[in-house]
């Protein structure tokens, strides 16, 4: 496979404070990362850091072999980054097609393709944000970085909080998007065995260094030793 994310010795964080530290990793095309690690290890600030909100004490990033070190935001989702945070960071005073028709890019997803993609959506196109449940809010921040037709699409946390149900038709369309369309993922979640099912790669963090990495399917096959690295009971 080609090579899509490189991630050389990365350190970064919010001002002076150096929260990730000599970081490595890459990612091919069409590969899906779960990215995993207790709270605090610096895993938001990772994603964050990839999307160009944060300071880049040290290293190199590049994707499809274009360096993004320099690149402002919006850049980056020009150059193919597509980002998921967890605050969501739709346009609540918008409604749901117009979040997507201001953000979409020229390509194969459309506000209409996201629309199949997540129904709930069709159904409430000209609903405000403030009017979507959490589930909503969350289908309709993932639909905003499809439109975009990223290369790498950053998913921080997409369950948090939700319903059961919700949950479930997410992870189905997380599915759908990275294994039948392709795309390549870097998702963390505090549900490891739900999100290294549907991942290609698995990478630990603690204390904003790579402790640990392996296929996804060799660490859900050892659930002592993801217990032993993440410190929380079996999912």
């Amino acid at each position: 496979m080609a090579e899509l994310l490189n991630v050389e010795n990365l350190s970064a964080g919010y001002g002076e404070a150096v929260v990730l530290h000599e970081v490595s990793l890459r990612l091919d095309e069409g590969q899906t990362l779960a990215l995993l690690g207790r709270n605090g290890t610096g895993k938001t600030t990772f994603m964050n850091t990839l999307a160009g909100v944060t300071r880049q004490h040290a290293g190199r990033i590049s994707l499809g072999g274009q360096a993004l070190n320099r690149l402002k935001p919006h850049e980056r989702a020009a150059a193919g980054i597509g980002w998921v945070p967890q605050e969501r960071n739709i346009f609540k005073s918008l409604t749901v097609h117009e979040n997507l028709t201001a953000v979409a890019r020229p390509g194969p997803w459309t506000p209409e393709r996201a629309y199949q993609m997540f129904p709930r959506l069709a159904e409430r196109q000209g609903n405000l944000g403030t009017q979507l449940s959490g589930g909503e809010q969350q289908m309709l921040a993932m639909a905003r970085a499809l439109v975009l037709n990223p290369r790498l699409l950053l998913l921080d946390e997409p369950l948090e909080g939700l319903a059961p149900i919700i949950v479930e038709e997410l992870l189905r369309a997380i599915r759908a998007i990275t294994r039948d369309e392709g795309l390549s993922a870097i998702i963390v979640e505090q549900h490891p065995q739900a999100i290294l099912a549907i991942s290609d790669v698995a990478v630990v963090l603690d204390h904003g260094t790579v402790v640990h990495r392996d296929s996804a399917q060799a660490l859900s096959e050892r659930p002592d030793l993801l217990d032993q690295l993440l410190g929380v009971a079996r999912r």
